[in-house]
């Protein structure tokens, strides 16, 4: 086994919780306040886009200003905005999902805003089906898909953004099918933006996969906008004379692309080159694009029967005869030759019960599954030949009518698609996402190179004998769709160490009823007999802090007895953070990630412990903790037997609780006088390392507690001092310090110095300056040694 574990994380299992879960869903029905979705008239499989605008249609109806003679529309609308909130939050939802109203922080819809914000500035795009809307949950996966995307960065509030709006609208109908025209509300995605280096609104970017975002910088008219954009589409259109016909199509022909002709005339109809180009682009991958001019072509245009202007369609492997299979398009509209084209275009292989198995042992494949009827995306499926041809994906379908057994075998009950990874058919991977093109794109890419098994009662690890990360989700959930791209994440981190697989937990009930799983997800980690339940964030980072903790244990799991022992009589010598906490309490979970992520951070320093008030209720009483989640310092002292101090800070994250527990230790640093600093640092026979600060200094102030942890882990190795500069000027100038804080490392080199100048150490981190003076140290190890001697 890879690791061994502790019981340090609630079992999934636990009948006391699930009673106690049962007693707050009750008293929530009972105290009236309404279930979130039901608020907002929405059902439990909603996508954040369908939550949104199922707000705004109350809002504009509820809101106190369209009910200024309604003495109880303040409350109600308090209530909608409330569930808003929660339920647009993918981790809030899970808790809501999870615990109810009592496993959220109380703040969460506490104020709103006026109805004409609701009117005008709520969700600009989200009305229009041109305009794909990307949350921070799908834009990745959107602009990797390989197709283009001009994205809308804008801010709700933002009057340029407002102005824009219907050219943006107008501009997505030209090129609706042609590229992605996506809108990104800064204001419920503000991380994202900030990610992405948007610091003005509108800000509109290209995208092209693996290639570095273009911004459009120019005047915002629907003429520019379609000459910026449409120079991104690399497809060409091809000029066809005499000259290179038939060695255009036969090359064409050869690599499974039809050609698109256009026949310019002085008569008749033909396309135009904007038309040409557009439908180019759209048909990238499968058809060719080109046209002829019969003015100057004459007699080619004649053995292709033109006498006028027209298009025809040629199929790969068509004949130039004009037979049967050559398609005459009889319309100019961009929609309708793209529609008549892809129903003309020969569909994906078909794959049998007898082909399956032999076809997907040694190669990679995209299959789609459906039942008879074809969908209306199946004819945009053909689309997914070239998209993928460079991932070297293979392209299929299974038709579960005809092959029944093979679907019944996978457990494929409705129309989906899945990936197979080329080991045979039991590891594949089936997609949850967006029935969209590119969403499938990105999936395929991301599936065959992540380790995640769609899980079936035939292969669940129920011998675990091996480390088994394993995700209870239900396909209608929101929150479980966007986990999966970050298992796929994980899982390639991790390759070798831990096996990832995901449970559809409306296929397979009763599975996951044996473990207890009543909400979704539900991420459990598996080793040998241990069970753990992941409740951290939904992100790749948070999953495999999560694991790294189980492998090495940062936060001690208490109860009353180790408490007594351990906190209690400091056998140790170091002081202790405890949390006393409750599974239910919203803002406990939240805390969960942050504390483990403290507590390695301040690993060998402090002891960090947990205690579960559900399960330890009486002694929590005992300790008068009164609400969850207290969070207290117990003293290294001792002698100090029940003094503690009790965290009461805003923000609850690693960074802020560190800090606070670092300015809470003894120093160690001793404050630095002209005089000592001379005699002790400048002439003294031991290293220092030396902190120049102002009392007035922010970033000074940020740096003492990490200045104090670097005193402690460099301790009986190098002295620490700290240098008043406001109080001793001119020390610091005769040191030559000019900026706050700054670091110097002053070595102890036999009777030989470096003056006041030091080593400057440009970090603030203790870990790397700690790193740095020792292997400073380790290369004047000889220097060291020798002038040792001469001085003895």
């Amino acid at each position: 086994m890879w690791f061994r574990l502790g019981s340090r994380v609630r079992p999934v299992q636990n009948t006391r919780v699930c009673f106690l879960l049962l007693l707050v869903l009750v008293v929530l029905v009972c105290s009236g306040s309404g279930d979130y979705y039901e608020l907002l008239r929405v059902g439990r499989e909603a996508t954040t886009r369908e939550i949104r605008q199922a707000f705004k249609k109350l809002a504009l109806t509820m809101h106190p200003d369209k009910n200024p003679g309604d003495p109880s529309a303040h409350e109600s609308f308090l209530q909608v905005n409330r569930a808003y909130e929660v339920l647009k939050d993918e981790d809030l939802r899970k808790k809501y999902d999870k615990y109810g109203e009592k496993g959220l922080d109380e703040q969460q819809g506490g104020r709103y805003e006026s109805w004409s914000y609701y009117r005008y500035d709520f969700g600009i795009y989200d009305d229009d089906l041109e305009i794909i809307t990307l949350d921070s949950g799908d834009f990745e996966a959107a602009v990797d898909s390989g197709e283009i995307w001009f994205v809308n960065f804008y801010f709700p509030r933002c009057s340029h953004c407002h102005l824009l709006a219907p050219t943006w609208r107008e501009f997505a109908k030209d090129m609706d099918g042609v590229i992605r025209i996506g809108a990104v509300n800064c204001g419920d995605n503000n991380h994202l933006c900030r990610r992405k280096g948007v610091n003005s609104y509108p800000s509109l970017f290209i995208y092209r996969a693996g290639q570095k975002p273009e911004k459009f910088q120019g005047e915002r008219s629907k003429e520019n906008l379609l000459h910026f954009s449409m120079q991104f589409i690399r497809t060409s259109v091809t000029q066809l004379w005499q000259g290179n016909l038939f060695s255009e199509i036969e090359s064409a022909f050869s690599s499974g692309q039809g050609w698109l002709i256009t026949f310019c005339s002085h008569t008749g109809d033909c396309l135009e080159h904007s038309t040409r180009q557009k439908l180019a682009g759209m048909l990238d991958g499968l058809v060719k694009v080109g046209w002829m001019d019969c003015t100057a072509q004459d007699q080619l245009c004649d053995s292709f029967q033109v006498s006028s202007g027209a298009t025809a369609f040629f199929p790969p492997g068509s004949s130039l005869q004009l037979d049967g299979s050559v398609l005459w398009l009889k319309t100019l509209d961009i929609k309708e030759i793209y529609t008549q084209i892809l129903n003309h275009l020969p569909d994906l292989e078909l794959l049998s019960k007898d082909s399956f198995q032999k076809k997907l042992s040694h190669h990679r494949w995209l299959v789609t599954f459906t039942f008879g009827d074809r969908s209306p995306v199946s004819n945009e499926y053909k689309k997914l030949r070239a998209l993928l041809r460079n991932d070297h994906i293979q392209v299929g379908r299974v038709d579960c009518l005809m092959d029944s057994d093979l679907c019944h075998s996978l457990y494929i009950h409705k129309s989906c698609v899945a990936v197979f990874k080329g080991l045979g058919v039991n590891d594949f991977e089936i997609h949850h996402g967006k029935d969209v093109l590119y969403n499938i794109v990105g999936f395929a890419k991301d599936s065959v190179q992540a380790h995640v098994t769609t899980l079936r009662p035939e292969n669940f690890p129920s011998d675990r004998k091996e480390p088994w990360l394993v995700d209870f989700f239900a396909p209608w959930c929101p929150p479980c769709r966007a986990l999966l791209p970050e298992l796929r994440k994980a899982s390639i981190q991790l390759a070798g160490q831990m096996k990832f697989g995901t449970l559809d937990c409306t296929i397979h009930p009763q599975l996951c009823s044996t473990y207890n799983v009543q909400a979704y997800p539900t991420t459990v980690i598996f080793n040998g007999s241990s069970v753990y339940e992941y409740e951290g964030q939904h992100s790749a980072d948070g999953i495999l802090e999560f694991i790294q903790d189980l492998v090495n244990p940062s936060v001690v799991v208490l109860d009353p007895s180790s408490f007594s022992d351990r906190v209690k009589g400091r056998s140790e010598g170091l002081m202790w953070l405890v949390d006393f906490y409750a599974p239910w309490c919203g803002p406990c979970q939240a805390l969960i990630p942050e504390w483990r992520r403290m507590a390695r951070l301040l690993s060998g320093q402090v002891l960090v412990g947990s205690v579960d008030c559900q399960k330890f209720q009486s002694f929590c009483q005992g300790q008068n903790v009164r609400a969850y989640p207290e969070i207290r310092l117990y003293p290294a002292d001792p002698r100090q037997t029940d003094r503690y101090t009790t965290y009461n800070g805003w923000h609850r994250d690693a960074h802020s609780l560190r800090v606070w527990a670092l300015s809470s230790m003894p120093r160690l640093s001793v404050d630095l006088s002209p005089a000592s600093f001379s005699s002790l640092v400048l002439g003294g026979p031991q290293h220092w390392v030396v902190d120049f600060y102002a009392p007035w200094c922010g970033p000074c102030q940020h740096f003492a507690p990490e200045f104090e942890l670097l005193a402690r882990m460099i301790k009986g190795e190098v002295s620490a001092g700290k240098v008043d500069c406001q109080a001793h000027y001119q020390t610091c100038q005769s040191a030559g310090i000019t900026a706050y804080p700054t670091v110097r490392f002053y070595p102890h080199i036999g009777t030989r110095r470096h003056g006041h100048s030091g080593e400057p150490i440009n970090s603030r981190d203790a870990n790397v300056i700690a790193d740095i003076i020792r292997q400073r140290l380790q290369q004047l190890s000889p220097r060291l040694h020798n002038n040792l001697k001469d001085e003895l």
